[in-house]
């Protein structure tokens, strides 16, 4: 029984090219059996959220990727395959995303080479045929990736020379050592979407869609497909399909393993935040009640700081401390509002002016 995983498809968010939405693509992956789906979309990673997110209710293997076209070399295709690759691959995407303007991405390949870990690549090779320069080009590829795993896209376009070019492939593969792996390149999910993409494509062209002629796809088949279809369009290269699997084995990257990071704040060397924002609040709170911190707020102190240690918000905390003694250096009126008002910290740090003896304090209001 084959298997295959859809490892080069785009979303709606390859702007003005992917013709569906990724999770119509995930529902279509899961109903087809594919063993995981990978999305792809061009020099960005914004469709992958959505996708994700699908494909965790469907119980589908979701591999979150993005499509990276360097100025200087053919396509890759870039899998992170634990935490720190996506790191490299969302550096990456931003590098090349400032250099250019909107809507735009200005990668080099040397700038791929300085963030290869952890990244699985597939060399994307587009058109209908192999161009001469194609040797070259995967063994610059290979020169400045050594040590990554690299890949060579195959596709079948359903013309009458689909046989010879995988053929002139696999070639191409065995001559440079880059194995090859078969793909879908896919655009939209099912074949009834294809009208929705030529529609994408005349927007993109800025024409109609009785001038586009050969800008349009020549048939419906850039759709998902199933395991037992790709298999007999990658007949005698049946290692090829076999290579989906194995990368999609090696991505064990998921994007519930992201979470929130606040910034760094800065602190004396040796000292912790929490540690810093507690010294600082009981020098404060020695300021805000000069005759001796009252036993009852001294108690509520301990509560909110310890609390703040618990949830790890003290660089916040000494964020906006700092914030606010600068404005109030610089004679710009600060105050702090709303629910602010219910923390006896954010009076001793000089956030508020409301004085805790006075009123009934409801911290976790405010920390919510």
């Amino acid at each position: 029984m084959p298997r295959y995983a859809e490892l080069h498809c785009v979303t709606n968010f390859s702007f003005l090219r992917g013709g569906s939405h990724g999770e119509e693509l995930v529902a279509r992956a899961k109903a087809l059996g594919l063993d995981a789906l990978a999305v792809t979309d061009a020099n960005t990673v914004a469709g992958v959220v959505r996708a994700h997110l699908a494909a965790k209710a469907q119980g589908l293997q979701f591999i979150p990727a993005a499509r990276l076209d360097p100025r200087d070399a053919p396509s890759l295709l870039a899998y992170p395959t634990d935490r720190a690759a996506w790191g490299r691959l969302t550096r990456l995407l931003t590098l090349g995303q400032r250099r250019a303007g909107k809507g735009d991405c200005e990668l080099y390949l040397d700038d791929i080479a300085a963030h290869p870990g952890g990244l699985i690549f597939i060399a994307v090779l587009d058109g209908r045929t192999i161009p001469p320069s194609g040797g070259q080009a995967l063994a610059r590829i290979r020169h400045a990736l050594p040590g990554a795993p690299l890949h060579l896209a195959a596709s079948h376009l359903y013309r009458s020379d689909d046989r010879a070019r995988i053929a002139a492939l696999a070639a191409l593969a065995r001559e440079t050592g880059i194995p090859l792996v078969a793909t879908g390149d896919v655009l939209y999910h099912a074949p009834e979407r294809r009208p929705l993409q030529d529609v994408l494509t005349c927007i993109r062209e800025g024409c109609t869609i009785h001038q586009a002629g050969l800008k349009l796809e020549a048939n419906a088949e850039r759709h998902l497909k199933d395991a037992a279809e790709m298999a007999r369009l990658f007949e005698g290269h049946e290692e090829a399909l076999e290579r989906s699997i194995d990368i999609a084995g090696s991505c064990r990257f998921s994007l519930d393993e992201l979470v929130y990071e606040y910034p760094d704040e800065p602190v004396p060397p040796g000292r912790t935040p929490q540690g810093q924002l507690e010294e600082i609040t009981w020098q404060s709170a020695s300021w805000r009640f000069p005759q001796g911190i009252p036993d009852h707020v001294a108690v509520t102190l301990r509560r909110e700081l310890q609390l703040i240690a618990d949830l790890d918000y003290a660089p916040y905390f000494l964020t906006v401390h700092d914030i606010v003694q600068f404005a109030r250096s610089c004679g710009i009126l600060c105050q702090g509002r709303g629910s602010a008002a219910n923390s006896a910290v954010c009076y001793c740090l000089g956030i508020t002016n409301v004085d805790p003896t006075e009123i009934d304090l409801l911290f976790e209001r405010f920390v919510s």
